[in-house]
């Protein structure tokens, strides 16, 4: 059964006896010869959008689908998890699997509840610390689109966490498209589904479970300590918390169990109409109705300084993710559809060691600087959850301009010299990369475009340190730190992919 490739028009997408028709020619065989689309991707260089399709030819064998989640009953002592976001719930799968027992520790509400944690957000700018954007059940991509996209396959076969995905609920769309995403209006509903089967399984799920230290016996980590003041205990424990956590980072470093500072990024969301990202990528506006919302993923290296674009939303809307009163966070997210008026991105540059005095003696000193730009962003503004905001052209002529106009934010804008506000060679970096993509695709830096800032939570700023072998923590027997508030992924699927992995660390670990 031969796999060939072919490249098809937009208008052709839908005829199925084309795609079989030009499979079969390349194939040297007979028209009539079975075919199946098994991946499926979009080719936009030179404005022409094509769809490359890899088909299988021939007959294709009837096979009884295997089941991607295969759990035995669990025995033996349970499991603590921190964290009900991918990392976290992947994890308990893979306990599951292993023949243990997960008891799952968030510190938000449940995936549905979180909605309504949401609402406060646009309609009094107040901050739940414990249920927003990035705490909850589901972690930070719940609702921030679901892209399932990963380079990462060291830690496994990103296949396997689709399939389960898909076991779930997903779309087995998923498994044929280059780049796939389910939208925040459609993960809630898997998130659920996983911890339902956790439930069902023997294993426990608790909401309002703020971790606030760990158990020891010698130097072996057996459990947890909450807020309330109670300890749960268990084989081992898996911390897979979140890239906004700050404050585990913090009680680890003040119990003596080491965290390094970690490079990341920093820069703003951009906005376009979407038509204009159509017509700056595709070639054409209004698009053909055979193609999705255009996208982009755009790099630029700036006198050495990494600049790239970051988490692109078509047809989204730009949404506050701040974890903590007096903070200005923004990120992106879209809806299953896409079809909102206006796409964003995140445009950042890399912050380096270099860049934040005190490294070297403060291996929280990258998270402080974070925070600070963060806080400064919020005292520019009146108060609320309006956002520093500024149209490209003006960021690129250092001056604040006249108001952006309309934005998907919800809370607002306001003109602002982010310019000034921004890290000096934060500005300087994006400067230059938006001059150099507006060369490329003439419209990215023209007065249609405005950024909002301030983008920061694009990766942790910390990582907690961990045996390539064992997967634990070198000075903590029995802590697993995992996913990508540890420091180890950058989005759903290599986070969970972590969390498989350390399931199978951890049964390595009790089986001993």
């Amino acid at each position: 059964m031969p796999i060939v490739e072919i490249r098809i028009t937009p208008e052709e997408l839908g005829d199925f006896s084309r795609i079989q028709a030009l499979a079969c020619e390349a194939a040297g065989v007979a028209v009539s010869t079975p075919v199946q689309v098994v991946r499926r991707s979009l080719d936009c260089r030179g404005r022409r959008p094509r769809y490359v399709l890899r088909v299988q030819v021939g007959d294709l064998p009837v096979v009884e689908p295997s089941r991607a989640f295969a759990p035995k009953p669990p025995t033996g002592a349970p499991v603590l998890i921190v964290g009900a976001g991918p990392g976290g719930y992947f994890a308990a799968l893979g306990l599951l699997e292993a023949g243990f027992r997960p008891i799952v520790l968030e510190r938000g509400r449940d995936v549905r509840s979180r909605r309504r944690d949401l609402k406060p957000l646009y309609t009094q700018g107040r901050v739940d610390p414990h249920s927003n954007y990035c705490f909850g059940e589901g972690g930070a991509g719940a609702y921030s689109d679901g892209k399932l996209y990963t380079r990462v396959s060291k830690r496994g076969d990103p296949r396997r966490v689709l399939r389960l995905l898909v076991e779930f609920g997903a779309s087995p769309d998923i498994l044929v498209d280059a780049h796939p995403h389910l939208g925040s209006n459609v993960l809630p509903r898997i998130v659920a589904a996983v911890r339902e089967a956790i439930c069902a399984l023997g294993g426990e799920v608790h909401f309002g479970a703020h971790v606030t230290g760990l158990v020891r016996r010698g130097d072996a980590v057996c459990g947890v300590r909450l807020a309330d003041g109670s300890t749960l205990e268990g084989g081992g424990v898996v911390l897979a918390p979140g890239h906004s956590a700050r404050d585990v980072f913090a009680f680890l470093h003040a119990h003596g169990i080491a965290v390094e500072p970690k490079p990341f990024a920093l820069g703003v969301r951009i906005e376009h109409p979407q038509t204009l990202v159509d017509r700056m990528f595709y070639g054409a506006s209004p698009r053909h109705p055979g193609l999705p919302p255009a996208s982009y993923r755009l790099t630029h290296q700036a006198k050495e300084r990494g600049v790239f674009s970051f988490c692109m939303c078509p047809g989204g809307f730009i949404v506050p993710a701040a974890t903590a009163p007096g903070e200005l966070v923004l990120n992106g997210m879209s809806l299953a559809a896409r079809s909102a008026p206006f796409a964003n991105a995140g445009i950042v540059a890399e912050v380096r060691f270099t860049d934040v005095p005190g490294v070297d003696a403060d291996p929280l000193a990258m998270l402080r600087f974070q925070a600070e730009v963060e806080q400064a962003m919020f005292a520019a503004g009146d108060g609320t959850l309006k956002a520093p905001a500024q149209r490209v052209p003006d960021f690129l002529r250092g001056v604040t301009g006249a108001h952006p106009g309309r934005t998907s934010y919800v809370p607002g804008c306001f003109a602002a010299p982010l310019h000034e506000l921004l890290p000096p060679f934060v500005t300087a970096a994006l400067r230059e990369a938006l001059r150099a993509w507006e060369r490329r695709f003439p419209g990215f830096a023209s007065s249609e475009a405005k950024i909002l800032a301030v983008e920061s939570r694009t990766s942790s700023p910390v990582r907690i340190p961990r045996d390539a072998a064992t997967q634990m923590h070198p000075a903590a027997p029995g802590l697993f730190p995992c996913g990508e508030g540890a420091g180890y992924a950058g989005g759903i699927v290599s986070a969970a992919l972590d969390g498989l992995a350390a399931a199978q660390a951890v049964a390595r670990y009790l089986k001993k």
